[in-house]
């Protein structure tokens, strides 16, 4: 497709845009002296407008109810949870018993780690991206801990090879190769957060899969972005957050993904609790834990109803929308936006340069572009700010920007265009 870096464009590409009325439904940020451009869905998405009902029925609940709103609430707390399951896992490619929300995202890599890496032996090896988010790192740093195991010789960290910024498929799956017999997991973020590349996962799951390693992904930049099949895609387990491109209140509640095949095994380890024990019997409380089939089997506790509430918020709108549709506007939308950043670049190469260092095949990446400027520091990010833009600056001259497809438009994406030339000057 032809882009034109026009605002007679960008509205023509709105007005056929058959997700436009999406836009109305999200709260816009008002705290700046100009209309925002709000490019970081990425970090935390907007809330939806319907979020405030939601939770307040739930208030309501609560105060006509008190503890007995666990059963006689219009959606009954006891099994909260149950109403997210379904357009979860629609959004994520899953059978509904593979997927469960709770939690928060760390906690629940953990939980699944618990039982997903299991060094014995000669095998130990965790393989991760290199500068994985940070979150991630020190989660398997202490789980190589944990075992007693030496973080230099048991975690194996693929990196981009030097002068480049993306790391090379081919490279994670020789590492994995190479490894062989002594890896025990390989546990990747599915989109990197830095650099916004989406790996092959089913080729990495296939590659673990085949020296006998367990295969997991941190899904928090790829779910609510990517068309994900997580099902037939094989992995063993994932987890994701809910308040990035799914805009479910900041540091809300997480969604947890256990494939079919380790549904019914009890005798998987686990840190287990109430709340994954078999409800037909949890009020028994009888000592031995049962736990439940398929993921609701890694709860812990009862359902943090006000953060749940405001993700089925959320959820209702992205099953209305559809991932499909969600996946078409966002290959169109961001590759607009690489057109607009790469002609104000061209025109502007005498003051500075931008270097989009996320992938340009749409097929490896989602709603995010990383912009290295060359010649240009964060002065120029704080210009952008003055400018309306809500954008990410990281360390040393990377702004990263997501035109999440829900509520983004084209001509946010003219409109940066024309905030980055005057930031320049």
């Amino acid at each position: 497709m032809s882009h034109q870096n026009t605002l007679e464009y960008a509205r023509e590409m709105d007005a056929k845009d058959p997700l436009r009325k999406f836009r109305d439904a999200f709260h816009f940020p008002n705290f700046h002296e100009k209309e925002v451009v709000y490019f970081t869905g990425n970090s935390l998405g907007l809330q939806p407008k319907s979020t405030q009902s939601y939770i307040q029925e739930e208030l309501d609940a609560w105060a006509k109810y008190g503890v007995e709103g666990h059963f006689m609430a219009k959606k009954p707390w006891f099994s909260y949870h149950e109403f997210l399951t379904e357009k979860a896992a629609k959004v994520v490619g899953a059978k509904p018993e593979e997927v469960v929300i709770t939690h928060s995202l760390t906690t629940n890599l953990h939980l699944l780690m618990v039982s997903f890496y299991r060094p014995t032996g000669n095998r130990t090896k965790i393989l991760c991206e290199a500068k994985a988010f940070p979150s991630d790192a020190y989660a398997l740093e202490s789980q190589v801990k944990f075992h007693g195991l030496d973080i230099e010789k048991d975690l194996i960290e693929v990196a981009p090879r030097e002068g480049e910024h993306l790391i090379r498929e081919e490279d994670i799956l020789s590492a994995i190769e190479e490894a062989g017999d002594t890896l025990a997991m390989v546990m990747i973020g599915g989109v990197n957060y830095y650099t916004g590349q989406l790996f092959d996962m089913k080729k990495i799951t296939e590659a673990g899969h085949a020296v006998g390693a367990t295969v997991g992904f941190d899904l928090a930049h790829a779910a609510g972005n990517i068309n994900l099949k997580l099902h037939d895609w094989g992995m063993d387990f994932a987890a994701w957050c809910g308040y990035k491109y799914l805009n479910s209140s900041p540091g809300g509640v997480s969604g947890m993904f256990v494939h079919e095949r380790h549904a019914n095994r009890p005798d998987l380890p686990r840190f287990a609790g109430w709340w994954g024990y078999d409800k037909e019997t949890r009020f028994q409380m009888e000592p031995g834990f049962k736990p439940m089939y398929g993921a609701e089997g890694w709860q812990l506790s009862n359902a943090p109803v006000l953060g749940m509430a405001a993700h089925l918020a959320s959820l209702d709108i992205f099953d209305e929308a559809g991932m499909d549709r969600i996946g078409a506007k966002r290959d169109v939308l961001t590759a607009y936006l690489e057109h607009v950043i790469d002609d104000i670049s061209e025109r502007n190469a005498d003051r500075c340069t931008f270097e989009i260092v996320t992938p340009r095949d749409i097929t490896k990446r989602g709603a995010q572009l990383s912009i290295l400027a060359h010649g240009q520091g964060k002065a120029l990010f704080d210009a952008l700010t003055e400018q309306g833009v809500i954008a990410d600056w990281r360390e040393p001259n990377v702004i990263r920007i997501a035109p999440a497809p829900l509520y983004n438009s084209f001509e946010d994406c003219y409109r940066f265009g024309q905030c980055l030339e005057a930031a320049i000057q």
